[in-house]
């Protein structure tokens, strides 16, 4: 049964807002994306104001989701300050600053002191890049099947809110379900449970959130998603260090990050940057991977490091972390990735395959490594 936005405002017209008016007549409210089933939107208030319509957040997410046809609705609470006032009381229960983001009970200084675990999850792994276009998600991909070829249990994640690229890259055209629970079933692909928000919109739909209502969203492919029981749970990060990536770093238990970067300096110094903001957040790093590290021809075979070569292994031994390996630039990388097969998936057999599963081998390491301390203290 197909939801259009005029029932989702019927809905809304009955929760009554702070201001004395409905809520659609209290000039709060996005603009509504409704497509099958699912409904995003969010309610835009003062800093001041936040407090006071938290509870109104929570009716209107309850009204949305009674509206028959609906199986997934997003409401985020968008809390800005205006020019000139003063910063909200620290004890405020609205919006808190990127600042004061921690999981509830988490020490002062130390944001990975108590997060949430993810039911079913041994381990939750992001690969992150300082910038968009070097490849991060087409890495995530093939590292997540590496690790499913080692013997793992791997989910992956696309938290990559603004431009989506899993939909494409494993060529998923349906829609995820809804189970009795009112979890989200992921699709399965390749053996693996995949979710991203490009399974709920159409491709060409521009997602013009806010950081509160992409962090809304993550929340709920994360935590209300029927993973299963997974070994590794693979997150393909937003590209840079800003409020999402920051906040998310803070808030999912995180067992460590992989830096995806090209050899080139620009590349580098965002890479740096990367690293950076997942040391202000304990999160350690599993190590950098040099991608288009090189190119070779396939007619003559001469190689040609056209984004310069070694930056990122140079880096990684500056900066005393791991370096992971290199991924050349290739054109069989680049073609299965258009059409939606995977290098790793649809030629197990070739060098390609080989290099990312001698990745995901290190990763596995440094992930047993890992778990294996954290039981010993």
């Amino acid at each position: 049964m197909a939801v259009d936005k005029t029932q989702v405002l019927a809905a809304l017209r009955a929760v009554p807002s702070p201001r004395g008016v409905p809520l659609t007549e209290a000039k709060v409210l996005s603009e509504i994306t409704a497509s099958d089933g699912k409904v995003f939107f969010s309610i835009n208030v003062d800093a001041a104001e936040a407090r006071a319509w938290e509870d109104v957040r929570v009716r209107a997410e309850a009204a949305v989701r009674a509206v028959p046809g609906v199986t997934t609705a997003m409401v985020a609470l968008t809390a800005e300050r205006r020019p000139g006032a003063a910063p909200p009381h620290q004890h405020s229960h609205g919006v808190k600053p990127v600042a004061q983001h921690k999981p509830h009970g988490a020490p002062a200084d130390s944001p990975m002191g108590k997060q949430a675990a993810i039911p079913g999850i041994g381990s939750i792994i992001a690969v992150a890049s300082g910038k968009g276009g070097v490849g991060k998600s087409t890495t995530a991909l093939n590292l997540a099947l590496g690790l499913r070829d080692l013997g793992l249990r791997v989910g992956l994640l696309d938290a990559d809110i603004y431009g989506p690229s899993v939909p494409r890259l494993t060529g998923v055209r349906e829609k995820p379900t809804v189970n009795e629970a009112k979890k989200m079933i992921p699709i399965v692909r390749f053996g693996m449970p995949l979710m991203s928000i490009g399974f709920l919109v159409e491709e060409q739909t521009a997602m013009i959130w806010r950081g509160p209502m992409v962090m809304s969203a993550i929340r709920q492919m994360l935590w209300d998603v029927a993973w299963g029981e997974l070994d590794v749970l693979v997150v393909d990060m937003p590209p840079g260090t800003g409020d999402a990536q920051l906040t998310l770093a803070q808030q999912v238990p995180l067992r460590g990050a992989v830096i995806v970067s090209t050899p080139q300096d620009l590349a580098l110094i965002d890479a740096r940057r990367g690293i950076a903001m997942f040391e202000k957040v304990n999160v350690p790093t599993l190590g950098i991977i040099e991608n288009m590290s090189y190119f070779q021809c396939p007619e003559c075979g001469t190689r040609s490091d056209i984004f310069g070569h070694g930056g990122a292994r140079h880096e990684a031994e500056r900066l005393k972390v791991p370096f992971l390996g290199e991924v050349p630039l290739h054109m069989a990388i680049r073609t299965t990735s258009d059409a939606g097969t995977p290098v790793v998936d649809s030629e197990p057999d070739g060098p390609h395959a080989a290099v990312y599963r001698e990745i995901a081998a290190r990763i596995k390491g440094q992930i047993s490594s890992a778990a294996v301390s954290q039981r010993g203290h």
